[in-house]
């Protein structure tokens, strides 16, 4: 089993990264942790060191658990749920765990929600926390 986890390094990212250390105990999988950067002017490079670096705790923590893990940084020009769900058909992940924040509707309307585009586009079950 492959767990996608669309991490940004968050408080409730360590949630995440339990969920998922939960669910591949459980059904012998592995998690792959993907931040994802829009890139080009947009993406400052003290922005990607704060990334690379929330990735290598993740990947500690992980490590600590005894879970197989992989980290990606992803800077390709797409949004994070473009990316998140691209990366989950090009991988063959069996599921995705990600954020959602609570946002009301005129703000999911004008700034877009990550958590929704990827729940309405995955091929695979996506589990949200909160």
């Amino acid at each position: 089993m492959k767990i996608l986890v669309g991490y940004r390094g968050v408080n409730v990212g360590k949630d995440l990264l339990k969920e998922a250390v939960r669910r591949a105990r459980t059904g012998g999988g592995e998690v792959h942790v993907i931040t994802s950067m829009f890139g080009g002017e947009t993406t400052e490079g003290e922005k990607i060191r704060e990334a690379e670096e929330n990735l290598v705790k993740a990947g500690e923590f992980l490590a600590e658990q005894g879970v197989k893990y992989e980290t990606h940084l992803l800077i390709r020009g797409r949004n994070p749920g473009q990316d998140i769900v691209e990366y989950a058909r090009d991988n063959g992940c069996d599921e995705i765990i990600l954020a959602v924040k609570s946002r009301s509707k005129v703000g999911k309307l004008i700034f877009g929600s990550t958590a929704q585009y990827v729940i309405l586009k995955a091929d695979c079950p996506v589990i949200s926390i909160r």
